[in-house]
């Protein structure tokens, strides 16, 4: 037992290790240039500057505007539809349920694809309200509107993560409390308010700090809109000038510092207060059946958010199989063509893409399910001191912005033992004149989507009793034997949610490909797929049916986790 122990403090070091080399210190180089003279030494002064700068202020405040907007808009959507869902049985409840997890099979910045077909000043809406006499003249909703549209976009693709944690905390609620509420004269209104909300507040709010920072964030959207005065596109365009300006860092830094004041405003007002259950259920909650119109308005409800939601989806389909050109002026494309799909399986750019992602996110997944499991079996097995902190360390790449992260691993990638002349020139390089991305975006990818297989191991894990592993070793077995034939077999479901979870995410990751492939050989996915949509010519078209493949993907591999994880697939998508 005593030799168990010090293999599990060995691996532990091991695993603080990787988090401090490659969590730890990216963030803190970006901290540090942040706040480094240029002589060395500590400075405000490039802080200050971003707010001194009118353009730079712009973008901070316009990124902050995006995340509080989609936030809000996501609990609008997401909170009732969740309630309908914990509470109500109405037609299509089943079929409603899964659909609303739709959303998150497309990434918005593919989905900026399509609205760009449907929400142009000659788009599909415009054109539909001139052919109805109801205005003369189209408005660019994007030129003009550009914030609001990011906003839109980005609230129907993250109102899901919302949804997941509000209907697993309404589940858990005890219906004797509003019971014993009802019978005192409470409205419905008021027992919502005063006892529902309270007591899914931390659900809530860790599903609400996902969106946040998320949206906060968030790269590709932007970027796809062309709306040039946010924080991230800011920094996405001073990638280069890394080497001699501090701006970069000081932008950068002030992302991640605002990111984690916010959290911690949050967790102050909204999750700092608790209200604790004796238990989850003292009585069995039931579930009310709605009368025929009641049921009908829940039906029209889910059907609206989801209509709504899949606009981007369907746009980004009829744009891949819209012929060149066919798709101005009109309602729907006026041409159809499936080469496209052709093109997506043979232009250099995307086959190489693919090839690229196919790589990056298998050997993500191969470093994650080792790092996973792990850490899920330190976390559950084992009393071994500073298991709370590794533990928390795992789940922090999601409450750091990719594009912290990202930008960190360039910073790393410039400084010892990977600069000029040091000893590991070369194998790690993103911004030289022979760049070799390929280690950093395999490691990314792994450190970024590690929280879901870490999620789903310990899910696991507490369903399995350690006494059959013990009953192993008791046999003769060794420790790393019984985990390999015993454990990992009673927990292969969990290992393959988990794996297919950061596979598909990883896939069509935006932030790390966008930042860290800088060379064509090397693009990912999604880095392909924006290089193709500022092409001229078929680009676009054929960026649209790489994200419609990107889609297929991702909707069977949400599929399939969550019929794995059931419900608590919410838990992996919780800081």
């Amino acid at each position: 037992m005593q030799r168990g122990n010090k293999v599990g403090k060995l691996i532990m070091i091991g695993l603080f290790a990787f988090f401090g080399a490659f969590l730890i210190y990216p963030i803190w180089l970006t901290v540090q240039g942040g706040f480094e003279g240029r002589e060395g030494g500590f400075t405000l002064h490039h802080i200050w500057s971003v707010f001194d700068d009118p353009v730079l202020r712009s973008g901070f405040i316009n990124a902050v505007g995006i995340a509080i907007c989609t936030t809000l808009a996501c609990l609008v959507i997401s909170l009732p539809l969740a309630s309908l869902a914990a509470r109500c049985n109405f037609p299509g409840k089943g079929i409603f349920s899964a659909l609303v997890l739709v959303p998150l099979i497309l990434p918005p910045f593919v989905g900026a694809i399509g609205l760009h077909h449907l929400l142009g000043k000659y788009g599909a809406v415009n054109t539909l309200l001139m052919d109805m006499g109801w205005i003369t003249d189209g408005y660019d909703f994007i030129g003009n509107g550009g914030f609001w549209a990011i906003v839109f976009i980005e609230a129907l693709h993250l109102y899901p993560i919302l949804y997941l944690n509000a209907t697993a905390a309404l589940a858990n609620l005890d219906p004797a409390l509003e019971e014993a509420a009802e019978n005192l004269g409470a409205s419905p209104w008021r027992r919502f308010r005063q006892i529902v909300i309270p007591l899914i507040r931390p659900g809530l709010f860790a599903g609400a700090t996902i969106v946040f920072i998320w949206s906060f964030t968030e790269l590709g959207t932007p970027l796809m809109f062309d709306y040039q005065t946010v924080t991230p596109v800011q920094i996405f365009n001073g990638i280069k000038e890394m080497n001699t300006s501090q701006q970069p860092y000081a932008l950068t830094a002030v992302m991640l510092i605002a990111a984690i004041l916010f959290y911690v405003l949050g967790k102050l007002v909204f999750g700092g207060k608790a209200y604790a259950m004796y238990s989850k259920a003292s009585v069995q909650s039931t579930v009310q059946t709605l009368s025929r119109f009641k049921g009908l308005l829940a039906t029209l409800a889910f059907s609206v958010v989801i209509g709504l939601a899949v606009l981007p989806h369907i746009s980004v389909i009829f744009t891949s199989f819209a012929v060149e050109g066919s798709w101005y002026k009109s309602v729907l494309p006026t041409a159809w063509t499936g080469e496209h799909y052709e093109g997506a399986l043979s232009h250099t750019l995307a086959v190489g893409s693919i090839g690229n992602s196919l790589l990056y996110s298998s050997l993500a997944v191969v470093l994650d399910l080792f790092v996973g499991i792990l850490i899920g079996y330190i976390v559950v097995r084992t009393k071994i001191r500073g298991r709370s902190l590794l533990d928390a360390l795992s789940m922090l790449p999601l409450a750091v912005p990719g594009l912290v992260m990202a930008f960190g691993y360039v910073a790393m990638s410039l400084r010892w033992p990977f600069g000029e002349g040091d000893p590991f020139e070369g194998w790690i390089d993103v911004l030289g004149a022979n760049p070799n991305p390929i280690l950093l975006l395999v490691i990314a990818y792994g450190v970024r989507r590690l929280p879901y297989v870490v999620r789903s191991t310990v899910a696991g894990l507490e369903q399995t009793s350690g006494e059959l592993e013990e009953a192993a070793m008791n046999l003769g077995a060794s420790r790393v034997k019984a985990v390999r034939t015993i454990i990992i077999p009673l927990i292969m479901a969990n290992l393959i949610a988990g794996g297919l979870l950061a596979f598909s995410f990883a896939m069509l990751e935006v932030s790390d490909s966008l930042i860290l492939a800088q060379r064509e050989s090397h693009y990912p996915i999604t880095k392909a797929i924006y290089t193709l949509f500022e092409r001229l010519g078929d680009g676009p078209y054929v960026a649209s049916a790489m994200g419609v493949w990107g889609m297929a993907l991702l909707a069977v591999t949400l599929i399939g986790a969550s019929v794995l994880m059931g419900k608590k697939m919410g838990a992996i998508f919780r800081v």
